[in-house]
């Protein structure tokens, strides 16, 4: 397909957010329909199943916002002029085509197809079965916006596969992919890296640290944590383990009010050997769990008696996801900040954070654990890749 202008993808963006509003109430009742057939087996899921008024809000906002953004292809990176008289330049470009597998979420049909269509792809959408009305519904809007400026529907296309045929799809598209971006936990991430022929960007787990150092402010801790985790526990920004350092000053005390302030938020908090003598917790029985995603209303917390091994422990057991550290100490926090090997690195603040929108991106494809080609959130301006243009009167090597 040729590509669209900057004015014909904002005009879309537009009307799907008029379209959007005007359909409200249709969505929220389709949506309550993949609720009801919901098992209600995994909460994180139903969470982010669920479509409510706020959430109808941030779509509409999430289109608005990109229609005002700048348009990420076409942008000049780079641009050389050879003695021979040749121009050289590097600008921005579109992928072509992106598919986007995701679970549970039908915003994702309007937040990472928005942002995938305004970079100038084509999208291909293949939501979960839990969420198929849903998306059924909001698909129809995209193919009305595309209609009403004149845009083939084909720039936005839903893949109503089961499991068998989205593997097959993977592995010899009927159609050229130039990306492939999943969005859900371990097990879709690892199912599409196992099938797909075509670049992966891993929107990974999240398994998030908090390490409380020496010098932490404990009032400041209490609060980090308590946000990091009961926020939102289906988001892969929530936080899942948190480190103490030993010489904390009054330690036990820290400890005790951090297990009743969780208690009282339902956490079920799990500890290592060094706090199995804290009442209302179970001692962790295996290692392995320092490598696990919760994704629910648990927590571990450990001891630990130094930064570098936080550091160690952190870089060996997280997802790459996001970590924190919580000191008054601002060159212990530097450090710490450069040695850790996550996508985002906090001194003093939730995790929850880690958020395109809450970055200043204004929303998020997803959330990148590769270190290539973006790591972190993956906005509009990383939505692209790039094409070199060469203007020449004849020169030849």
């Amino acid at each position: 397909m040729n590509p669209l202008s900057i004015e014909k993808r904002n005009l879309v963006l537009r009307t799907m957010a008029k379209l959007v509003e005007q359909e409200r109430n249709e969505i929220i009742l389709t949506n309550q329909e993949d609720l009801l057939a919901y098992d209600g087996s995994d909460l994180a899921m139903e969470e982010r199943l669920k479509v409510d008024d706020k959430k109808v809000d941030e779509m509409i906002l999430s289109l608005n916002q990109l229609a005002c953004q700048e348009d990420p292809v076409g942008v000049e990176r780079f641009s050389f002029v050879h003695d021979n008289g040749i121009k050289v330049i590097n600008k921005t470009a579109a992928f072509g085509t992106i598919l986007i597998i995701y679970e549970s979420r039908p915003d994702v049909t309007i937040e990472a197809g928005g942002i995938a269509f305004k970079s100038g792809n084509k999208i291909l959408l293949k939501g979960g079965k839990e969420s198929l009305r849903s998306n059924l519904k909001i698909v129809s809007l995209w193919h009305k916006a595309l209609e009403e400026n004149g845009v083939s529907k084909e720039w936005v296309e839903y893949l109503n596969y089961n499991r068998s045929e989205i593997q097959a799809f993977l592995e010899k598209p009927t159609q050229k992919v130039d990306l492939i971006v999943p969005r859900g936990g371990e097990k879709l991430i690892e199912f599409v890296k196992a099938h797909a022929t075509c670049p992966v960007i891993v929107s990974g787990r999240g398994n998030n640290f908090v390490y409380v150092h020496e010098k932490a402010d404990t009032d400041l801790a209490l609060k980090i944590i308590l946000n990091a985790k009961t926020s939102k526990i289906s988001a892969c920004n929530a936080v899942d383990k948190v480190l103490i350092d030993s010489k904390l000053p009054n330690f036990e005390g820290f400890v005790a009010i951090l297990i009743e302030e969780l208690k009282e938020f339902k956490v079920e908090v799990i500890v290592d050997e060094s706090l199995k003598s804290f009442e209302d917790t179970e001692t962790l029985q295996n290692e392995d769990i320092w490598y696990e995603e919760f994704l629910d209303y648990k927590i571990v917390i450990g001891t630990i008696d130094s930064e570098q091994n936080a550091i160690e422990k952190i870089n060996k057991y997280c997802g790459g996801h996001s970590a924190v550290i919580i000191t008054k100490d601002d060159k212990a926090a530097q450090e710490f900040m450069d040695a850790v090997d996550t996508a985002a690195v906090y001194q003093n603040a939730s995790t929850r954070f880690t958020d395109g929108g809450q970055f200043g991106l204004g929303g998020e494809l997803a959330i990148s654990t590769d270190k290539l080609h973006q790591r972190g959130p993956i906005g509009l301006q990383h939505l692209v890749t790039n094409k070199w243009y060469v203007y020449g009167e004849g020169q030849v090597r």
